[in-house]
């Protein structure tokens, strides 16, 4: 059923007020090695030169063996020493791994350029509250192919492996829809440096039903071939679903995709930088959008206000 039209296109992308936006607005917030040598005296009855012969015999033994001590001494230092380093190493790597989470620094260089000259790339084709407003059967009959979703603040809490409960029918609209062209693109599970086992991603698939992406590179960084594999399309045939303008619309928008803006579903669970961030992000978005500012057309859906429902059913 084709949506009810909410507000003309000209005027789609206007002054965002502060606070929590309605559906319609264009605004959101934001070994312990052990050598033991024991020996048995011969009893009082073996001779003088027995005796002898038998302390020898063991000096001898205790002697060859010494060396053999040593290196077992040796390699199980090393060994502790190589555990130890493992510990560290993978304390290490879950610092980074939190502080990488909190400040992403591909999206800090891609802002630059955003900041001068490619302004239009942080600005949504489609602003909903979340993805129940999104008429994923007016998408498909427009001629898109798949959908893409961020994860966090997008289809999960914060951190959660789960799906955010009241989200639930419109995923399984989608599924239904577009079968199994449906998957998450995010920078925490599936991405190589922070799910390098993949874990992460493999609890959400079990938990939402849907393809993780696995991949390398942080949102807005990196092309769309890894995505374009995985649905067996062009970029331009998807439709990127994110809560971020700096990382997941500006990839979207600078891989062809059709890219719809969430508004987060639980801004008392981000680090207080990530709520910092977001907040100049729709600052940004908000002065370039009342300056007229515009994505570029998307060629399956020039008129992006017919993919959004009027109401929740």
């Amino acid at each position: 059923m084709q949506s009810t039209s909410i507000t003309p296109w000209h005027t789609y992308f206007h002054y965002i007020p502060s606070k929590l936006p309605s559906r319609h607005s264009l605004h959101f917030k934001k070994t312990l090695v052990t050598y033991t040598h024991s020996c048995h005296q011969e009893q009082e009855k073996h001779s003088t030169r027995q005796k002898d012969v038998y302390w020898q015999e063991m000096n001898f033994s205790v002697e060859k063996e010494k060396p053999h001590y040593r290196n077992d001494v040796k390699e199980q230092g090393v060994e502790v020493i190589v555990r130890s380093g493992i510990r560290s190493n993978s304390w290490w790597a879950r610092i980074k791994a939190a502080l990488g989470q909190r400040i992403n620094v591909e999206g800090i260089s891609f802002s630059v350029g955003i900041f001068y000259k490619d302004k239009h790339l942080a600005i949504p084709h489609v602003f909903v509250q979340d993805i129940r407003y999104i008429d994923w059967a007016e998408l498909k009959r427009r001629g898109f192919e798949g959908v893409v979703f961020d994860k966090d603040n997008t289809i999960t809490v914060p951190y959660s492996l789960n799906l955010w409960s009241p989200l639930a029918s419109s995923m399984e609209q989608c599924k239904s829809l577009f079968g199994n062209n449906i998957a998450v693109f995010s920078n925490s599970a599936g991405l190589a440096e922070y799910d390098p086992d993949g874990r992460k991603a493999r609890i959400l698939e079990r938990a939402i039903g849907i393809k993780v992406i696995r991949h390398r590179l942080k949102k807005p960084a990196g092309t769309a071939e890894e995505i374009e594999r995985q649905f067996g399309c062009k970029s331009s045939r998807l439709i990127m679903v994110g809560d971020r303008p700096l990382t997941d619309i500006v990839y979207g928008n600078r891989n062809g995709f059709l890219t719809i803006l969430t508004a987060p579903l639980s801004l008392s669970q981000e680090p207080f930088i990530v709520k910092q961030v977001r907040k100049l992000e729709m600052a940004l978005v908000n002065r370039w959008s009342s300056k007229g500012i515009k994505p570029i057309s998307h060629w399956l859906l020039p008129d992006c206000q017919y993919c959004m429902k009027d109401e929740l059913l």
